[in-house]
């Protein structure tokens, strides 16, 4: 096996281990900081499952590969809902709840073309990234405040997912892991999917919407199909449209704001597909309030065939 397999695949691992263990470290210290278990799973879980995105982006821009940074946010969209929903959806069929019909997905809708929007001029500015940035503490902001106003049976769905209680010293040493896991596992995978580009002579951006992309989702799709298969299928599709929002508002927003981005790699059917997943999802979601099995082999029909357009199109 070559060496950019190799550093991927290695940096997939540590990118995932990273995540679970910071994820566990962090919502243990959070809770012996006071913080309820109900703020902790919407705050520290939600954002620890987008952390992988987070940090191998940060790393690509700081290499000078934006390409790759910010297909990966692009890429780990398409793949949120195409690969990740239409999979867990061929597990099991899943419910909806009302609260992602009416708020989540239309949130996801409205920041998807406001990220075009910012596009239009080919680059994410400081000032772009801040508005990107105010939108994510607002939306984390107002879920937490509406989660709170919810019957108990809502605290329970997202408590009930939480790592149990652990003692300081091991809550800090299993966080710092978790930190130099990710910090390594996405310096590895950024390098591996350069050589990887280099090597098959396909572009870095082709690389970052579907190498770097599927492999920084893993969190979510290990989630989400757990999730369904135990049949909480509404937690598996509140957490790929959470991941979603807070890819474009909490990743691409802190990023532009202290990095600004050229986006001129990125083709129109990138964008309009990743626009195109998050409209179309609204309608499947509202329909019946069940996303079935049919629903899912077509989300997962048009991401294959999305992937078959940049490998061979």
């Amino acid at each position: 096996m070559s060496l950019p397999i190799l550093k991927t695949l290695g940096g997939l691992v540590l990118l995932t281990l990273g995540a679970e263990l910071l994820v566990r470290g962090g919502t243990a210290l959070a809770r012996r900081g006071g913080l309820s278990p109900l703020v902790v799973g919407l705050t520290v879980v939600s954002i620890g499952t987008s952390l992988p995105e987070l940090v191998v982006s940060v790393d690509a821009a700081l290499q000078g590969k934006e390409a790759i940074g910010i297909g990966n946010v692009v890429g780990s969209n398409i793949s949120n809902i195409g690969l990740i929903l239409g999979l867990a959806a061929l597990v099991r069929p899943m419910d909806v709840e009302a609260k992602v019909v009416r708020l989540d997905a239309p949130i996801l809708v409205g920041a998807s073309l406001l990220l075009v929007a910012l596009l239009l001029d080919g680059e994410l500015g400081g000032g772009d990234g801040a508005l990107l940035t105010l939108g994510a503490v607002g939306y984390l902001g107002f879920t937490v405040w509406a989660a709170r106003r919810s019957p108990a049976q809502i605290h329970d769905a997202v408590t009930d997912e939480l790592p149990s209680q652990m003692s300081l010293v091991r809550a800090v040493g299993i966080f710092v892991l978790g930190i130099g896991g990710l910090l390594l596992g996405a310096h590895l995978l950024v390098d591996g999917a350069v050589r990887l580009a280099r090597l098959y002579e396909v572009s870095e951006l082709v690389v970052g919407l579907s190498v770097v992309a599927v492999g920084t989702s893993l969190p979510e799709l290990a989630t989400s199909v757990m999730a369904t298969y135990r049949g909480r299928g509404s937690l598996a599709i509140g957490n790929a449209i959470g991941s979603c929002i807070l890819n474009i508002l909490g990743i691409l927003g802190p990023m532009a704001t202290a990095i600004p981005l050229s986006t001129a790699a990125l083709s129109t059917v990138d964008l309009v597909l990743m626009v195109g997943l998050a409209v179309l999802v609204l309608p499947l979601l509202r329909s019946d309030y069940t996303l079935g099995r049919g629903e899912g082999a077509g989300l997962l029909i048009l991401y294959l065939g999305y992937m078959a357009f940049l490998f061979f199109g």
